[in-house]
């Protein structure tokens, strides 16, 4: 398109090649609401604008809808690599969540993030973010939300009777996996999960179920968001969603559906409306009283999803039931 020798100035060839191919729309990298397209600086910006003849600017458009869709579209090809990886994740967490890990009143949860991290290294894949691996115990007041992903909980040495939660995730040929999973760790005697534990469990499956049935072509995240909460409400759920785009990128572009702090809906990538092809870490979670603990507990979930034309399914299944350190 552009052959320097014939013609030195390549914003005069980008005009010429513009005027013979008479394009009715010219789409530029900016974007209000996704950084993926919004590339283009404002000095070329500028520079193009100066350059291009009058007739053409009322055609100059955000590319932004060509640049999402290419990015959260998934190919046949990568969802099969995207199973495997998915599957590749759920391994991992199955042996951190056991005592092959972890020694009840002596591993800490900061051993069993950097457990997480060596083993991710051990079989050569990267972690695109830091694990986070909290606690919830039926003697400690319930945690604000953030804490669970962050410094909050801090180090603490796993006990008999804990209600474990990780938020793991691993990136390998393009693609990123956003996991979150529970385990209990058995009191002396105990050789199962409590009841009581797996009921608030499955609150927490029911409010995947309500949210993943919401999901249609065309319809914006801020509305699937708002028709799963006002469900989940109903049933005497207290839900909170807060789920995104994943492939390319962990937190990818596409539509987004809720945030930690956005549960009325998220002004811009909450109004992109649904496409087939698209994956998501189906990421939320419901607080729900224990009787037997007498507090709150909150079932913190995540799991990748995929949505086209046959409807939702989990990319590699989900957990049902809380795992048992053993």
């Amino acid at each position: 398109a552009w052959d320097k020798e014939k013609q030195p100035d390549q914003w005069a060839r980008l005009i010429e090649l513009i005027q013979e191919r008479n394009p009715n729309k010219i789409g530029v990298n900016i974007s209000e609401h996704y950084g993926i397209a919004d590339g283009l600086v404002q000095t070329d910006y500028s520079e193009f604008m100066e350059h291009l003849p009058e007739s053409f600017k009322s055609r100059v458009v955000s590319a932004e809808p060509l640049a999402v869709s290419w990015v959260e579209t998934r190919t046949q090809s990568e969802m099969k690599e995207f199973e495997a990886l998915v599957q590749v994740t759920h391994d991992i967490i199955a042996e951190a969540f056991s005592t092959r890990v972890i020694t009840p009143g002596k591993t800490t949860s900061e051993e069993v993030v950097w457990w997480l991290r060596q083993k991710v290294s051990d079989l050569g894949l990267d972690t695109w973010f830091h694990p986070t691996v909290d606690i919830q115990r039926n003697n400690e007041a319930l945690k604000s939300h953030i804490e669970a992903f962050s410094n909050g909980y801090q180090e603490t040495i796993i006990m008999p009777g804990d209600l474990l939660h990780c938020d793991f995730g691993v990136s390998y040929m393009g693609l990123n996996t956003d996991c979150q999973q529970h385990a209990y760790v058995p009191l002396q005697g105990e050789s199962e999960v409590p009841e009581f534990l797996n009921k608030a469990f499955a609150s927490g499956n029911r409010v995947q179920d309500i949210f993943t049935g919401f999901f249609a072509l065309g319809i914006t995240g801020n509305e699937i968001l708002r028709s799963s909460l006002e469900k989940g409400r109903a049933e005497g759920l207290r839900p909170s969603i807060y789920t995104h785009p994943l492939g390319s990128f962990g937190h990818s572009a596409g539509t987004t559906l809720g945030m930690w702090d956005a549960q009325q809906g998220v002004p811009g990538s909450g109004d992109y409306p649904m496409a087939y092809k698209t994956a998501y870490a189906i990421e939320l979670n419901n607080t729900i009283f224990i009787p037997e603990w007498d507090k709150d507990v909150r079932i913190m979930l995540e799991e990748a999803g995929y949505f086209d034309q046959e409807g939702f399914r989990y990319v590699n299944g989900r957990q049902e039931t809380i795992r048992l350190v053993r």
